[in-house]
């Protein structure tokens, strides 16, 4: 059984293998994308359950750009279906939602949505969600730097904390845990500031493949490691 005194603070999950998925099961890339949606909506439940309090998921790298027309576009019509009807439940869940990014690129629909959606769930206290989205971890730090300069901040004065200060909403703290599905081991670019100390979970199955059942099993391998932080 899990001790609850014991759940992460901050799990960020890296939802990889909707493709694959749905090559595996003969269906176009749409469908893989709309089923691991499915299955977010799960885990962010399940997690939140746990007592996590901060749950982040990268969504939509700055790199996707770079995919088929035809998916990204995809990709463009289930973010604007989450906040355009998904993210009323959530705020009526209790759930504070906050989006990590490059507004760059970004069509501008999809730029008031976010500030709308920030906007009318700044006051959750389910669990804060942090959406990566048009994210990158370097250009994130790039970001922090820039605002450093802009200002105005001597040499002198910057640390490690007056960094931390700077990035993509400062209030989303490290992250404990970061989960990643389909095999792949790697960050690919998620959190890089943030996971300096993180646990890391490679799970082998394909994201539309989770289910709460495995944010148990996540919470139970979790609370069974011995974090060091470099000791």
């Amino acid at each position: 059984m899990t001790d609850l005194r014991k759940v992460p603070q901050h799990i960020g999950f890296i939802l990889d293998g909707n493709r694959r998925w749905a090559r595996q099961h003969g269906l176009p890339t749409y469908e893989g994308h709309l089923a691991g949606y499915n299955a977010l909506k799960e885990v962010i439940a399940a997690t939140a359950d746990a007592g996590v309090q901060y749950i982040s998921f990268y969504t939509f790298s700055t790199q996707n750009w770079n995919r088929a027309e035809e998916e990204v576009s995809g990709i463009m019509s289930l973010v604007r279906r989450l906040f355009k009807s998904d993210i009323k439940q959530l705020v009526k869940d209790g759930y504070k939602v906050v989006v990590m990014g490059s507004r760059e690129r970004l069509p501008a629909d999809i730029a008031e949505m976010i500030d709308r959606t920030e906007e009318v769930s700044r006051d959750g206290t389910r669990a804060t969600l942090a959406m990566c989205f048009n994210y990158g971890g370097q250009e994130e730090i790039v970001r922090a730097a820039q605002r450093l300069v802009a200002h105005g901040t001597k040499e002198e004065d910057i640390t490690l904390e007056s960094f931390a200060h700077a990035l993509d909403h400062p209030d989303i703290p490290a992250c404990d845990l970061i989960v990643r599905t389909s095999g792949e081991q790697r960050l690919s670019d998620f959190m890089l500031w943030r996971s300096a100390y993180s646990e890391f979970l490679f799970l082998d199955k394909f994201w539309p493949e989770m289910t709460g059942d495995d944010v148990a099993a996540i919470l139970e391998e979790y609370v069974n490691r011995q974090r060091r932080f470099g000791g």
